[in-house]
């Protein structure tokens, strides 16, 4: 009869698996208006019409699942695997390609023994009222607590626990690989998250045998066995499964829903999606959870040899290391985002635009000019000539002559019409017309002469101030010259002199009375008149 309930599951797998479960509504890509919600299509249609450059989110499927896996404690007291029916259910959603949002519940039952001997359980209520716990007196002097006078003064108990859990929580997940560049899908999603819920348990302690009645733990802990593993063996010997005795439990104040403890708690999660079809995938997932509590494994107490044991002051926490079967539901939706690469949409429409191939247009021009005929507003194009849209030549200066053939680009208004080259002609202006002839300046030709004595060749103070009269002469007529003129005698030496007095005068009206240079001539003409007279005429 198992078999063949492991058979109809198996056949129901892959079933959910095939393609029974194929999408409805079209391929499910951004190309597809079925799976874009009500709300999101003024996006979409923005996006079709190119006036965005996104396309609106897609619908995307829920997912639930079912798992089980191992459930340990991590407290006081040692904990081992338990092949209980632990399991878990949950539903997710997607709200982008890297976020999602799980609601899970929980239920399992763990279990824990310590292969180590106790003696702290003075104020143990799970222990206490059936075996003898060592207590200090104020004196000192360590006694037992005698609640059972059958039973030996300062017994060593060894704890053990079964509690059972169940948690609803919701968590954050965060997928860590499925924006991937150089790929366009994975089958394996990597994800990691953290939340916060609702623990609610009850531990209870195998502290009586079948017929309530204390165990005898004496012999074993009397140190006759020497490794860990014998101690086992020898407590699962001793004892039955019946975890009869509700272990300590949280004081009044924490609320409680029935017999069970109800708690807040803090849940850590990493875990790995393998992808079986677009409907079903398996998980791997291990998940920490911190409970504000202490008693999840029914102990809180510091172990002591005194019996005045104290608080450990530590919250318990557990782990559940499970494998599970997910589901992805939901109709016109594309798989859960979190399976989906946001780039394909992005890589697919660069590798289309590169393959476009644009047909062959029938569009004869008859002038060449490469617009078509049906375009063409001048179809008679002269050969090499630049034309605009409308396939007519340009004409920039508009004087009929296109600018091809036009030798005068520029040709102002007033100078058109033009002849075959495009050259105007520009008549005189009023202006030129009306320039009278101007006559050229007078200049003054009253200059004087100037006098030297022996063969002296330095300018007296007459001659000074005759100089300074033709330099006002020269400065109030700018475009007028003047020639310095001596008369030597025919002798080399009457010439030298000759050009040592006018190069004193010209030095003198160059210097001292600022006459430009090359305003002064000057001229030694032998015979030509008084030897020691120097004449300054108007050029």
């Amino acid at each position: 009869m198992t078999s063949k309930k492991y058979k109809l599951l198996l056949i129901a797998l892959l079933f959910l698996s095939s393609g029974a479960f194929a999408q409805v509504g079209g391929s499910g890509s951004v190309y597809d208006s079925s799976v874009i919600p009500a709300k999101r299509m003024p996006q979409q249609n923005e996006f079709w019409n190119n006036s965005y450059n996104f396309p609106a989110k897609p619908r995307n499927q829920w997912e639930v699942g079912v798992s089980t896996g191992l459930f340990t404690v991590s407290g006081d007291v040692s904990s081992k695997v338990f092949t209980a029916p632990n399991f878990g259910v949950h539903v997710r959603k997607a709200f982008g390609y890297i976020f999602s949002l799980r609601l899970q519940y929980i239920n399992t039952v763990a279990k824990g023994q310590n292969w180590k001997f106790s003696q702290n359980f003075a104020k143990n209520t799970a222990w206490n009222p059936y075996y003898n716990a060592p207590v200090r007196q104020n004196t000192g002097v360590i006694t037992s607590t005698n609640v059972n006078p059958a039973r030996p003064a300062n017994e060593k108990v060894y704890y053990n626990y079964k509690t059972n859990i169940q948690d609803l929580g919701l968590q954050g997940i965060f997928t860590l690989n499925n924006v991937r560049f150089h790929k366009q899908k994975t089958g394996i999603v990597l994800y990691a998250g953290g939340g916060i819920g609702a623990t609610i348990f009850q531990a209870k302690v195998n502290a009586l045998d079948g017929n309530n009645k204390s165990y005898n733990f004496s012999s074993i802990a009397a140190g006759n066995y020497s490794s860990r593993k014998d101690v086992l063996k020898a407590l699962k010997n001793l004892m039955d499964k019946s975890y009869e005795t509700p272990a300590e439990n949280e004081n009044t104040s924490r609320p409680k829903i029935g017999k069970y403890t109800l708690l807040p708690s803090g849940t850590a999660l990493i875990g790995v999606g393998l992808k079986l079809s677009k409907r079903v995938n398996l998980a791997i997932e291990d998940r920490f959870t911190i409970v504000k509590s202490d008693l999840l494994d029914g102990q809180r107490w510091q172990e002591n040899a005194w019996g005045d044991a104290t608080l450990t002051g530590n919250f318990d926490s557990y782990n559940y290391a499970s494998v599970g079967l997910n589901f992805n539901l939901g109709a016109k939706s594309t798989e859960p985002l979190w399976w989906l690469n946001p780039l394909d949409y992005a890589y697919d429409e660069l590798m289309n635009h590169r393959h476009v191939k644009i047909p062959k247009m029938e569009c004869p021009d008859a002038d060449g000019d490469g617009v078509c005929d049906h375009l063409d507003r001048e179809p008679n194009t002269p050969a090499g000539c630049a034309v605009n849209t409308h396939g007519v030549t340009a004409d920039t200066d508009g004087d009929g002559v296109p600018d091809c053939k036009d030798k005068e680009l520029i040709t102002p208004t007033s100078c058109q019409p033009v002849d075959a080259d495009g050259v105007g002609h520009c008549p005189d202006p009023k202006c030129c017309s009306d320039i009278k002839a101007v006559q050229p300046p007078v200049c003054p030709s009253d200059y004087p002469s100037l006098s030297f004595k022996g063969s002296g060749a330095s300018l007296s103070a007459d001659n000074k101030a005759m100089l300074s009269t033709c330099a006002a002469k020269l400065k109030g007529n700018p475009t007028c010259s003047i020639t310095v003129t001596g008369y030597p005698e025919a002798s080399k030496a009457s010439q030298a002199n000759c050009n040592k007095r006018l190069e004193a005068v010209k030095k003198y009206l160059v210097e001292k009375e600022g006459i430009s240079a090359d305003r002064i001539t000057t001229n030694c003409e032998v015979g030509g008149g008084d030897k020691n007279t120097v004449d300054i005429k108007s050029n």
